[in-house]
C-alpha cells in the first residue's frame, strides 16, 4: 500500500510541476507580448512626434515666411519693381523647398508609388532604383490587389529594406522577389539573393530588426536565413485580416 501511495504522490507531484511550468511559461509569454506591444506603441508615438515636429518647426514657419514675403513684394511692386521681383524669386525658392519637405513627409506616411503603381509596380521601381543594372532582379507577384493599406506599406518597407541590404552587403548578381497570397489570405513576401550571406554569429543590425518589427506590428512574422546553397533569404508573412499568424 505504501508503494502505491508513493507512486500516486509522485504522479500528483509531477502533474503539479507540469502545470506550474506551463503557467510560468504562459506568464513569460504574456510578459514578452506586452513588452512587444509597448515597444510598438512607443515607436508609433515617436514617429507621430517626429512628424508633428517636422510640420510645426519646419513646414509651418516656412509657409508663414512665404506669406510675409509675398505681402512685402506686393507693397513694393508699384514703387520698387526690381526689389519686388527679387523677393518673389526668393519666395519661389522657399516654396520649392517646402514642397520637397512635404513630399518627404508624405513618403514617410505612405510611399506615393503604392498609389501610382500598385504594390508590385512600386517594388519593381524600388528594385531597379537600388540594384539595376549591376544586379539582375526578378519580381514575381500573384494576386496582391485590394490589400489593406497597412499590409501594403509593411510589405513595401520590408522589401525595400531587404533590397537595400542586398545593395550594401550581399555582393549578389541575382535577386528574386516574390509577393503572393498564402493559404488563409496572408501575404507572403520573399526576397532571395545569391550573395555572400550573413556570417555566423553576426549581430542583427538595425535593418534586420526593423524587418521583424514591421511584420510583428501586423501580427505577422519575418525571418532571415542563409541556406546551405548560399545567399540570403528574407521571408515575411503578413496577415491581411488583422489577425496573427502561427
Amino acid at each position: 500500500m505504501d508503494a502505491v501511495r508513493v507512486a500516486r504522490d509522485e504522479r500528483l507531484l509531477a502533474d503539479v510541476v507540469r502545470q506550474a511550468a506551463a503557467a510560468a511559461r504562459a506568464s513569460a509569454l504574456a510578459a514578452e507580448l506586452q513588452h512587444s506591444r509597448e515597444q510598438l506603441v512607443a515607436a508609433r508615438e515617436e514617429e507621430c512626434r517626429r512628424l508633428r515636429r517636422d510640420l510645426h518647426d519646419g513646414l509651418g514657419p516656412a509657409l508663414g515666411a512665404v506669406v510675409l514675403r509675398i505681402d512685402t513684394a506686393r507693397n513694393l511692386a508699384a514703387t520698387r519693381p526690381e526689389e519686388s521681383d527679387r523677393i518673389l524669386r526668393q519666395v519661389r525658392g522657399d516654396v520649392s523647398a517646402a514642397l520637397t519637405d512635404l513630399r518627404r513627409l508624405v513618403h514617410d506616411l505612405r510611399p506615393p508609388a503604392l498609389d501610382d503603381l500598385g504594390l508590385a509596380g512600386a517594388v519593381r521601381q524600388q528594385a531597379e532604383r537600388l540594384l539595376a543594372p549591376r544586379v539582375a532582379v526578378t519580381v514575381e507577384a500573384g494576386d496582391v490587389a485590394d490589400l489593406p493599406a497597412a499590409v501594403e506599406v509593411a510589405a513595401y518597407r520590408i522589401t525595400s529594406e531587404a533590397l537595400a541590404n542586398v545593395a550594401r552587403h550581399a555582393s549578389a548578381s541575382r535577386v528574386r522577389v516574390c509577393l503572393e497570397r498564402e493559404d488563409g489570405g496572408a501575404l507572403g513576401v520573399t526576397v532571395a539573393d545569391d550573395g555572400v550571406g550573413i556570417a555566423p554569429g553576426a549581430p542583427a543590425g538595425v535593418g534586420l530588426v526593423s524587418l521583424r518589427e514591421r511584420a510583428a506590428e501586423l501580427g505577422g512574422r519575418c525571418a532571415v536565413e542563409c541556406p546551405a546553397t548560399g545567399g540570403t533569404v528574407v521571408r515575411a508573412v503578413l496577415p491581411t485580416d488583422g489577425g496573427g499568424t502561427r
